[in-house]
């Protein structure tokens, strides 16, 4: 059966590029790996930050637009992002969130305390303690590599239709259940990384796309080949996945599962570095081959960002 190691990203709609930029790099410590745009409308930006080369499971992307609508979380969507942050390191992520004036809470599931906490356009996030995954190298600001966020810890999923998410996750994915806590199921990847999904069992209010909400989330495929696989499966289930599109440093399937919330299957390679060497990820607006005659335009019409220390880390 096929079996995806986990989450290979997650993309969100927020407001404010620079704004994005300070928080999760400023704040955060992850790095800008990508500085592209969104290629179905080039006049948005599209923002990927993750470890220091952006591998699969450490990415979290964005479409900054100051014109598109407040979202609101609920069904038929991502519910909660949760990052993997270092044994020992939660003092530190709580000072230092208390220090940028975050307001922290904490929760516990399935035995692991989570610090929860809303970035600056709403969208819910965490962090947990897990030896599980490589240490991100990069450090930035105040973060410090020993400190650093290494990628995904997994999602919490507010589905519509939570058994139909459920036979996703498990007959297609290749997710394994491995318990129920409260109003939480567990399901576990293979993955070292990205690897949990629990799935909120409680009905909320219907979720609305916009600013503050994960636009879709992609599991990862091994290469090409186990991506066309996926999609051959998908459409014996009676899925109606996309044909396999050009993401430049991926290749992608995007379906709607039963629950409402949008699903992408992305290769692992190509990766980040097709375009720009690993020292310099994030430093220069990349653009497809098919837009690089209007890089002037693209360059004038964006807004002017970059990726600074904030002057709580001076």
């Amino acid at each position: 059966m096929l079996k995806t190691m986990g989450i290979h990203h997650i993309t969100a709609m927020v407001r404010d590029a620079q704004r994005n930029i300070d928080f999760y790099a400023g704040v955060l410590g992850l790095r800008l790996v990508k500085k592209t745009i969104n290629f179905d409308r080039p006049e948005v930006y599209h923002l990927y930050f993750g470890n220091e080369k952006g591998n699969p499971g450490t990415v979290i992307t964005f479409f900054p637009w100051a014109k598109q609508g407040e979202g609101r979380i609920g069904t038929g969507q991502v519910g909660v992002i949760s990052f993997v942050i270092p044994n020992g390191s939660a003092s530190f992520w709580e000072n230092r969130l208390q220090k940028f004036g975050v307001e922290i809470t904490s929760n516990t599931r399935f035995g692991e305390k989570y610090i929860r906490f809303n970035d600056p356009d709403g969208l819910q996030l965490e962090l947990i303690e897990r030896d599980e995954g490589p240490m991100n190298t990069w450090s930035f600001g105040g973060v410090q590599s020993e400190n650093a966020i290494k990628g995904f810890g997994g999602v919490v999923l507010y589905s519509a239709q939570t058994f139909k998410t459920t036979d996703v996750l498990e007959n297609i994915l290749g997710f394994e259940c491995i318990g129920q806590e409260n109003e939480f199921l567990r399901f576990k990847s293979v993955g070292d990384i990205g690897n949990t999904v629990d799935i909120h069992l409680s009905p909320s209010i219907r979720g609305l796309m916009g600013v503050g909400t994960v636009h879709h989330i992609a599991w990862r495929a091994k290469d090409e080949e186990e991506l066309l696989k996926w999609r051959t499966l998908l459409i014996e289930k009676g899925y109606y996945p996309t044909e396999v599109r050009e993401r430049n440093y991926f290749k992608a399937i995007y379906f709607h599962e039963e629950g409402g919330i949008l699903f992408e299957i992305a290769t692992d390679p190509p990766g980040f570095t097709i375009d720009e060497s690993a020292e310099d990820l994030g430093k220069k607006l990349m653009l497809p081959s098919w837009l690089e005659s209007k890089r002037e335009e693209l360059e004038e019409s964006l807004p002017r960002v970059e990726v600074r220390i904030l002057e709580g880390d001076k």
